[in-house]
Order: C-alpha cells, then structure tokens, then sequence
C-alpha cells in the first residue's frame, strides 16, 4: 500500500512538473503562471530583468511562479492617464489574477492526476490498483489545495523579498511608507507592483529613484565597514535608490584606529547628507576626530542631536581592542552597566545609537528604537519594555576579516522609515548584497506591527559588574579621557594617538 502511495505521489508531482505555463492577462502585463512542489509555501513573482519578489503568502508546499512576459503599452498608457480606467485598477488586476490562478489550479490538477493514475498503472498494470493510486492522490491533492486556501495570507505582500537590480528595488518592492499609513488590503499592493513594473519596463533604460514619502524620515543604517572601499559603493547607491535623509554608522568604520586609516573617511564628506557616527570598539579617538572633521559628520559621544527631524543619541564604546597590551573587560553585565551609567542623558531621544548590542541592552526602555552591530550578523530584539533592537550585519562585508572564513560575510545595510510626526518607526527593508558588487541584491521587507507601542522604564535592580573596560589606541603619556567626566572611572578608555599628537 505504501509503495502504492510512493509510486502515485511521485506520478503526481511529475504531472504538476509537466502541466506548463498558464498565459493569463494581468491588467496591462501579460504574465505565465506556474505551480511546483516546494518545501516553502511561496509565491514568486519574476520581473526579469528588474529583478524577482517573493511573498510567504501559503503554507503549502507548492510554489505559484508568475513570470512577467510583457506589458501591452497601450493598455497601460490608458490605464495611466484616464482616472476612470485607473480607479477599475484594483478590481481589473484581482479579477484577472484569481482567472489566471483559477485556471492553473484546475490544469494542474488534472495533470497531476493523470500523472499518479498512469505512475501506477505502468507499475502495477492492474486498473484497480491505478485507481487507488488516483484516488490517494486526489485526497493528497484536495488536502495541499485546503491547507493552501486555509493558510494563505493576502497581508504577505507587505512584505516581500526582493532579488535584483539595486536600482530597480525601491520601486518594485513598493513604498514602506503607504503601506503603513495607507494600507487598505492586498488589492493596493498588487495595483502598486502592476503599475510599478509597468512604468519600468517602459523606462528600463534609465530607471527612476525612489518617489519619498514627505511624511516619512528614511535612516540608512550601516555598521562594521572595517576599512572596506566597498561600502562606500554601497552606500551611495542605497542613499540615491532610497532617497534617504541621513546614514547612521554605529562603529568599526576603521580596522585598527591608526592615522593611517583617517583618510579613509574623506569618503563621508562626499555623500552629501548627514552622516551619524558613533565609535566602535576598533576606532580609536583618532579615528572619531578624523571623522569629526568631516562637512556632513555628526559624531556622538554621550550626547544627543535632532538630525533630519530625528533625534538621536550616540554612546562610543569604551574600549579599544586592537591594542593588545591593555586589558579588555568585555563582560556583558560590565557592559550594560556602562550604558545605564549615561541613561540621564539619553533624554526624549527618538533613537539610541551605540555599537555593541551588550551596551544597547542598558537602554532597554529608555528609547522606542537602538541601533548597533559589532556581531556582524544582523539580528531583530523586542525587549519586553517595548524598545526594538536592530543589531546590523557588516556594511563592509566585515573586511579583510572575511577571507578568513569559508563562507563570505555578507554585506548588509537597512533602510528604517520613521514618521515624521510620531518619530516612531513604521517599517525597515534589510538589504544584503551578492552576485557582482552591489548591482545584485536581496531586500527583505517588514512591517512594525505597532508602532505607537508604550515604551516602559527596565527594572534598575541589575546587579552591579566587576572589573574595569579599559583600552588604549596607542602608548601614549596624558590625562586619561572618561567621557567628558560623565562615565564611571572603571570605564575609562586611555589616551590616543590623536590625543597626544592634538
């Protein structure tokens, strides 16, 4: 019986493999719709060559692949410029999308039975046999079709991720900002990707930039370059594709805090928005002044700055690792410690920016929103007094560090929207590069669930750590630096080159 089973499954998926490509009319876009077995319940939507999203909408194992062939220009000219036919958008788009599935669903089920009967009938020869094996697959195959209907999620297309051109991202994925302050039911975003893949088919040439939303602030957030030029590629493509209105770097811009590196951040003065920095555990002081000096530059050491309509407040970590010959304490109670020393001074801060994630755990409570990095692995934190933490992965693919494992550190950056009334983020797109330089990228979309949350003080009962954090950037003689006299003694970070030679 259950070689049967074997037997009418395998016929079966063979069918669907088998059943090709629906041709269905999607508003102006003529698309080819498939459906295949898969482990992840998905629906893929390829714009090639802009690029590919791809939405969790099911938990089925089937795969809905819809292929972009071609826009009939002249239908989507007459939907584009008469108001009537524009507002039928919505329900045109719907209509034909649920024919073109209607469609497949059915072509696709009677292949796959054909499939499973002619599997076992080969197999078996015996007509009673077939039969059973039809019978097994048709239950197999109402039971896929219910769960798929039973799980699907029409809110998955806020979501999406997307695999392509950089610069076609912004426009395909959609825009963060309407999909919080404006979302009314999945039949907006799928009139928004038609008329977005429509209009950039017809200027595939020169692809347009992101059209911002004015009620939003759009925060680049970017971590751990470690000295990689390509990170300035990175983020000046980003910057110009998003239409952000300020980067935030949270540390380990530089590799070992040497003068030598300063010149490697010339690069900021160029960008032409402001660039929020905070050091990092491998930027000595003479990197932050080097920094400092640039036009555009807003470096925080324990202060606050309202930026672009956003304030933040940034905290440099308090040692210097590379200098071998100084004792580090990294514990992490030590850590959060440091933090809750300086929460005073953290004011109404929209955003709490430091570089590493022990230290963000002591402003639990004190801000909505913390910025940091240094794990080179990007990671979401909701703590329970409702501050989300957003560890970002390495901008510069962690450096030179990179080659020392198997697999290459990605390079990772984010894109945070915050509204300009509320200053609470809305929604943030994780981008990681692959493929060639940065012309290939995946960007995962998400949604803050509630953005206007309540924000609660973390208990103050934390137990107190032992032993100093020091480091040092360089041997040198001169007044030890504690942080303009606001932090503990213990925390102290020595003197620098940048220090003895100022």
């Amino acid at each position: 019986m259950i070689a049967v089973l074997v037997v009418a499954a395998a016929g079966a998926w063979l069918g669907i493999f088998l059943s090709g490509t629906v041709r269905a009319q999607v508003g102006p876009v003529e698309t080819g719709m498939s459906l295949r077995p898969a482990w992840n319940g998905e629906t893929v939507v390829d714009a090639s060559p802009l690029g590919t999203l791809t939405f969790r909408t099911h938990d089925a194992p089937l795969r809905l692949r819809i292929t972009l062939e071609n826009i009939d220009q002249e239908r989507a000219k007459a939907f584009f410029e008469d108001p009537r036919l524009a507002d039928r958008l919505p329900e045109l788009i719907e209509s034909d999308l649920l024919d073109g599935v209607r469609e497949l669903v059915i072509r696709s089920l009677l292949c796959a039975g054909a499939g499973a009967l002619i599997a076992v009938l080969m197999v078996y020869r015996r007509p009673r046999v077939a039969m059973l094996g039809l019978l097994a697959a048709s239950v197999a195959l109402a039971g896929t079709g219910a769960l798929a209907a039973l799980t699907f999620r029409p809110n998955s297309l806020v979501e999406p991720r997307y695999s392509g051109l950089v610069a076609a991202a912004p426009s395909l994925v959609g825009s963060a900002e309407s999909i919080v302050t404006r979302f009314e039911s999945y039949r907006s975003q799928l009139t928004k990707l038609v008329t977005n893949v429509s209009k950039l088919y017809d200027t595939v040439s020169t692809l347009p930039l992101y059209e911002a939303d004015p009620n939003s602030i759009r925060v680049l957030h970017v971590s751990d370059i470690h000295i990689n030029p390509i990170a300035w590629n990175v983020i000046r493509s980003l910057k110009d594709q998003f239409a952000v209105d300020l980067i935030v770097d949270t540390g380990d811009i530089s590799d070992h805090g040497t003068k030598a590196e300063n010149k490697f951040v010339d690069e900021i003065g160029r960008l032409g928005v402001p660039y929020v920095y905070v050091r990092g555990n491998h930027d000595s002081m003479t990197t932050q002044k080097a920094v400092e000096g640039q036009k555009n530059a807003v470096v925080l050491d324990n202060k606050a700055r309202t930026v672009a309509g956003l304030t933040i407040y940034g905290l440099g970590d308090p040692r210097f690792t590379p200098d071998k010959s100084v004792p580090v304490d990294s514990n992490p109670a030590t850590l959060e410690q440091f933090a809750r020393s300086h929460l005073s001074n953290v004011g109404k801060a929209d955003v709490v920016a430091v570089h590493d994630p022990h230290v963000a755990r002591g402003f639990s409570g004190a801000t909505p929103m913390i910025l940091t990095g240094h794990t080179h692995e990007r990671k979401t934190t909701m703590f329970p007094t409702g501050t989300r933490m957003l560890i970002q992965g390495s901008t510069g693919g962690a450096g030179l560090r990179a080659l020392e494992h198997a697999q290459p550190t990605p390079v990772q950056a984010s894109v945070l929207y915050f509204d300009r009334a509320t200053k609470r983020l809305q929604a943030w797109d994780d981008i990681t590069l692959g493929g060639l330089g940065e012309q290939s990228v995946y960007i995962q979309r998400h949604v803050e669930p509630n953005p206007q949350r309540m924000i609660s003080p973390a208990p103050t009962n934390a137990p107190s750590p032992t032993g100093p954090v020091t480091g040092t950037a360089t041997p040198a003689a001169g007044p030890p630096l504690w942080h303009q006299g606001r932090s503990s003694p213990m925390l102290q970070r020595s003197p620098t080159e940048g220090d003895r030679e100022s």
